[in-house]
């Protein structure tokens, strides 16, 4: 009889341990959404604005109103709000080291684990900190964001920028953007640990663990036939020099300088191409850059295709589905090397060969 009271007594505290220890795990959810396994499609959705390749191999693909699509080499999976996603205008994927993937969604950041979608919920702060294992997003196109979002592995900050020094004049010179000014457009880590975060009026910003500082060109975020392009994406080159938005020129920084000023110190290198490589225009403004496996930059721009940058030369890829010019929003390089791009109305595009070419399951 003693026995059997024991293990009753031990039964039961290992239950309320357990509830405890699950009530802390999840302090930073919103909800908890129970999900199917995703509505079965035939085909990816037009609007397919980024890619990103997990663990598993499995694609996905985030979309401007379908949700997220899922394709592990032979079934698509669609998931939206039905199954648990807060919104269908989705944005970013990333994943942990658990496998877990996360989604920028325009009703918050979004975990996965497979099974449930679970709604994180953000806490608002100006305290700037990170650690090297931090996840970082962004909500691109989401009314009055005003700074990214860090997730630590337990809470999700939204983290409010330091107002520019430049903030009052633009205010008073009527300049409306597209987005809000402090949007963020772009987030990169550089080489030193840095994280880069481009902005839609303001210029990009650079937090390096201690203090946070702008740098602002008015070529880099307004574009010469007027508008505002902002810094769309930041890329440092095995050089050490820094490629944001258009290819007039480069950027090489100078940290000492900046440790003793109130915004980023650095000095402009010539950039690339010409108007007789650029179809008449002196440089081209790109929205997303990255760097293959032979070195070679990849310059996305809006309607004017791919240029490949081999050190040497610029080659030019058009991106055409059937005789239409294709609009472009983003680029992608897979584990195997290989070259994606996301549209805002013609779905998905996979390099073969020279040519870039409609991704079809």
């Amino acid at each position: 009889m003693l026995s059997r009271s024991y293990s009753l007594i031990l039964l039961i505290i290992l239950l309320f341990s357990c509830k405890s220890l699950h009530s802390k795990h999840n302090s930073s959810i919103v909800n908890e959404t129970q999900t199917s396994l995703g509505d079965t499609v035939k085909q990816l959705g037009n609007q397919i604005w980024y890619i990103f390749q997990d663990s598993k191999n499995n694609y996905w693909f985030s979309s401007n109103g379908q949700g997220v699509f899922r394709y592990d080499g032979k079934n698509i999976l669609n998931f939206t709000k039905k199954h648990g996603l807060s919104s269908d205008t989705t944005r970013q994927i990333q994943e942990d080291k658990l496998g877990n993937i996360y989604i920028s969604t325009f009703g918050g950041i979004n975990k996965f684990d497979g099974k449930t979608f679970n709604n994180l919920e953000i806490i608002k702060t100006n305290e700037w900190i990170s650690s090297p294992d931090d996840m970082w997003f962004a909500l691109l196109g989401k009314t009055n964001e005003n700074g990214p979002y860090r997730y630590d592995g337990k809470n999700l900050y939204n983290i409010e920028f330091p107002k520019h020094y430049l903030h009052d004049e633009f205010i008073k010179s009527g300049i409306n953007p597209f987005f809000s000014p402090y949007e963020v457009y772009t987030i990169y880590k550089d080489r030193k640990g840095h994280m880069w975060f481009g902005t839609s009026v303001f210029g990009a910003c650079r937090f390096d663990g201690e203090s946070i500082k702008w740098m602002y060109e008015k070529d880099l975020t307004i574009v010469p036939a007027g508008g505002s392009f902002g810094i769309r994406s930041i890329f440092e080159d095995r050089d050490g020099q820094f490629w944001m938005c258009n290819t007039w020129n480069r950027y090489v920084f100078n940290d000492a300088e900046t440790t003793n000023s109130d915004r980023l110190k650095y000095k402009k290198v010539p950039g690339i191409g010409n108007a007789a490589i650029f179809d008449g225009d002196e440089y081209i403004y790109y929205s997303h850059i990255i760097e293959d496996k032979n070195g070679h930059i990849w310059l996305t721009t809006w309607s004017q295709g791919v240029y490949k940058y081999d050190g040497t030369n610029i080659t030019h890829y058009t991106v055409k589905d059937g005789t239409k010019d294709v609009n472009l929003v983003s680029m992608y390089q897979d584990k195997q090397g290989d070259l994606w791009l996301g549209t805002p109305e013609n779905g998905v595009f996979k390099l073969k060969g020279d040519v870039f070419e409609r991704f079809i399951p």
